[in-house]
């Protein structure tokens, strides 16, 4: 089962500046996965940028920073999958990866897209009366030499490996992250609850985490965590949400000293307007 995909955000450059563009970029169809199992993710290493296997709402919350409650959109951008080799320019920083995207994206798809905010249930991650029961990541020197996200899933299993010792693992019924803050944290979150988590901690440590469940509970966490990829689910993984709450998950939340609270809050979205559904050619 495909269940997730990470992610590299990147902050967009100042209003008013021209974009930034990719010197040469390739867009292609990316061939399909093997039954079961798949491999994707973003690798930038020096001027080379190479991504594999994510779908056109994929790229554009890459582009846009975004959480994925926040992209709005048609429903096929979900189920368009893409591999695009591109070259930095010279001098180009990571900062503008982002804005760079956004520019590939209008130039080869046509994307025309606004901002706008929507209102949303969110939960609010706050520290329990007793406090957090974390524990802080041990110190590790950070590496320079290219950032690296990928996804590897199987039948039963995920990992994710985010780079400089970030990782993120759903196996053995369990929810294991290693070296996130908690920014990191509550993005994850928003995947396998039913709701947006936004951060209320005031926590600002690197942790390593773990969340326990029971399998059947852990089975409705990885469904969640593939419809939240864009992910097509069988009817029979559909029907096992229509009674599924998230009281596992806030259990083993209030098991690190944490808590979700029920919240409204509006939250900023982007809107597809308009998109290629094929890219215009190399």
């Amino acid at each position: 089962m495909k269940l997730l995909y990470g992610t590299v955000l990147f902050a967009a450059i100042a209003a008013g500046q021209t974009k930034p563009e990719f010197e040469v970029a390739s867009v292609k169809p990316s061939a399909d996965a093997p039954m079961g199992s798949f491999n994707m993710g973003v690798h930038i290493d020096g001027a080379q940028v190479r991504v594999n296997h994510m779908s056109l709402r994929d790229y554009v919350v890459m582009a846009y920073r975004l959480k994925n409650y926040q992209f709005s959109g048609p429903d096929w951008m979900s189920s368009a999958y893409f591999d695009i080799s591109a070259k930095l320019p010279q001098g180009a920083t990571r900062e503008q990866f982002g804005p760079m995207m956004q520019s590939l994206l209008e130039d080869r798809f046509h994307l025309k897209a606004h901002r706008g905010t929507k209102e949303f249930n969110v939960y609010a991650l706050t520290v329990g009366k007793g406090g957090p029961k974390l524990t802080e990541s041990a110190p590790m020197e950070a590496t320079t030499s290219g950032v690296t996200v990928e996804v590897q899933a199987a039948a039963s299993n995920a990992t994710v490996n985010l780079g400089n010792g970030k990782s993120l693992a759903l196996t053995d019924n369990k929810f294991e992250a290693r070296r996130f803050m908690m920014a990191d944290f509550v993005d994850q979150l928003s995947r396998f609850g039913d709701r947006p988590v936004i951060d209320m901690t005031g926590l600002t440590g690197t942790y390593d985490l773990t969340l326990e469940f029971q399998p059947d509970d852990f089975l409705i966490l990885k469904i969640r965590g593939g419809i939240a990829a864009g992910i097509p689910m069988p009817p029979q993984a559909l029907k096992l949400l229509e009674n599924a709450s998230d009281a596992p998950l806030l259990a083993a939340i209030q098991a690190l000293g944490l808590k979700l609270e029920s919240r409204k809050a509006p939250l900023e979205i982007v809107v597809v307007d308009g998109a290629l559904k094929t890219p215009t050619e190399n």
